[in-house]
């Protein structure tokens, strides 16, 4: 049993997380942390015996929690962290708005954020991955960060300190993004909103928005710079070296490689976090054998697995 701090938002021992996560699957967190604001959750981090580890989750939109669960203390913002404000052309965003709803906010403001609109999640997990779409990246718009390091300490970093790359950003180990600060490009918010219309309709017809994924499953072989945007001249993705490698719909226990769009990795029903990850790995192996590509997991997987021959 963990040795906790008082706080005044809620701690929940042994808390299941599978309903937390748009795939539905996984163990429970030893604790589960609410924070009521930003200084309850700096508190309880100073306080916090510094050899816990700390796991920061959000919607759950892009991760995989293993069937053992997540040792430690899962941190999950909530409404504290989740105002949007509008200032000339910044938008202030807190960790836990979604994403859609910043595009949203900004575009009625006459700010140009439309590419957040049809990415699954919240901000916090926009910028650790460095979401983007239809060719715009947080890593374009972001100007700073604020975050709770795994002390308490509460600090700004500028966008250039997290060293952005393709769906990747460097944070501080057991940091908590609370806040993010966005420059976006003015446009007509009639023409903004038409434009969120349309890549809502295109992802629709395009993607498994109906079924339960985690978006894309890996990212995009190579092709991308240093500043985190792809190469508009590289066209392999990931899709087709699966559909190469004969692994659409391929299947195992209640997982299967969507046969709509073959990187969305499924839980069709009664599938185990071991069964999506497993056959993760099944594509990943195919998918070299056929091309001499490896493919890199987009999802993020953590905690402990089950099997019991299994070192992970």
């Amino acid at each position: 049993m963990l040795d906790l701090p008082a706080v005044r938002g809620t701690l929940t021992q042994g808390r299941p997380l599978a309903d937390l996560t748009w795939l539905r699957v996984g163990g429970p967190a030893e604790v589960f942390f609410q924070p009521a604001d930003l200084d309850d959750l700096s508190t309880f981090l100073m306080a916090l015996d510094p050899s816990v580890p700390v796991f920061p989750m959000g919607v759950g939109s892009n991760l995989i929690v293993r069937d053992g669960g997540i040792a430690g203390v899962v941190i999950r913002l909530g409404r504290g962290f989740n105002a949007i404000e509008v200032d000339g052309d910044v938008v202030t965003a807190g960790a836990a708005a979604l994403d859609a709803h910043v595009a949203r906010k900004a575009a009625e403001a006459g700010l140009d954020l439309t590419f957040l609109r049809t990415i699954p999640g919240a901000i916090g997990g926009a910028v650790r991955m460095n979401a983007g779409c239809y060719g715009a990246y947080v890593a374009d718009a972001l100007i700073s960060i604020t975050v709770v390091l795994r002390d308490g300490t509460i600090t700004e970093l500028d966008a250039d300190a997290l060293q952005f790359a393709y769906r990747h950003s460097t944070l501080p180990e057991g940091a908590v993004i609370v806040q993010a600060r966005f420059q976006a490009p003015k446009g007509d918010p009639a023409a903004l909103d038409q434009k969120m219309a349309e890549q809502l309709a295109k992802r629709d017809e395009t993607q498994p928005t109906k079924d339960r994924t985690a978006g894309s499953t890996f990212r995009n072989p190579a092709g991308f710079s240093s500043t985190g945007r792809d190469d508009d001249t590289h066209e392999l993705k990931a899709w087709k070296v699966i559909d190469d490698a004969g692994m659409r719909g391929a299947t195992l226990g209640g997982a299967i490689m969507n046969t709509k769009h073959s990187n969305f990795l499924t839980n069709a029903g009664g599938a185990t976090a071991a069964d999506l990850e497993d056959l993760g790995e099944q594509v990943r192996k195919k998918v070299y054998d056929s091309s001499q590509i490896t493919l890199e997991w987009e999802i993020m997987r953590v905690g402990k697995r089950t099997d019991p021959d299994d070192k992970k």
